[in-house]
């Protein structure tokens, strides 16, 4: 028996999904809707001369991470992923980007031109030359993983700021100051033992 498609009839299991969502729950009045704040931030657009009187280095490539950790809520840990089982946080590789990237080509013509950056040199198998931002002296070591167990889903924040609204990542507290390490675990009530940093 051959059997007959009609387009109008197929509808996808999201569209399907969203339809009984708002037969079962109704849609929300404009008092609720008003109520409800939102946790997402839209992220500005900004030109190539806007990105000139940004605080922070200029890197090869213009990652935004209000617009990735900000308006997406993509978690640091999913680009900077072996922050929780290693003493680095690591730099995402091309990789990583291209997950998204292969089919995410950017809103506007600057996004689509930093984009293309990256799907050229992940083509040309040439790694990015990032300018780091945040230092320590060779003879500290901070082990990611245990600050990001120990202080949960605020610890990048605590160090780095907040990331979140920063079109271009700049350094907001003094890192490599002993007594800013110093002051935190203090509040923290957690060892100021000097093994504990200098090994």
């Amino acid at each position: 028996m051959k059997r007959i498609q009609r387009p109008g009839l197929i509808v996808g299991g999201a569209a399907v999904a969203g339809i009984l969502a708002v037969l079962t729950l109704g849609t929300p009045s404009r008092a609720q809707q008003k109520a409800a704040p939102s946790d997402s931030t839209k992220a500005s657009v900004l030109t190539a001369s806007d990105m000139a009187h940004l605080k922070g280095p200029r890197q090869p490539i213009f990652f935004r991470h209000d617009i990735h950790a900000g308006q997406y809520k993509i978690e640091c840990q999913y680009c900077h992923y072996s922050v929780a089982v290693a003493p680095e946080p690591g730099i995402p590789s091309l990789q990583t980007c291209m997950g998204c990237h292969a089919v995410v080509g950017g809103s506007d013509s600057t996004n689509r031109a930093e984009i293309l950056k990256v799907r050229k040199a992940f083509t040309d198998n040439k790694p990015v030359e990032w300018t780091r931002i945040h230092f320590l002296a060779r003879h500290v070591h901070f082990p990611h993983s245990q600050h990001i167990k120990a202080l949960g889903p605020s610890a990048c924040a605590t160090c780095h700021g907040d990331v979140t609204r920063m079109p271009q990542v700049f350094k907001v507290n003094n890192v490599n100051n002993m007594g800013w390490c110093i002051s935190c675990h203090i509040e923290r009530k957690v060892t100021r033992d000097c093994t504990a940093c200098h090994y």
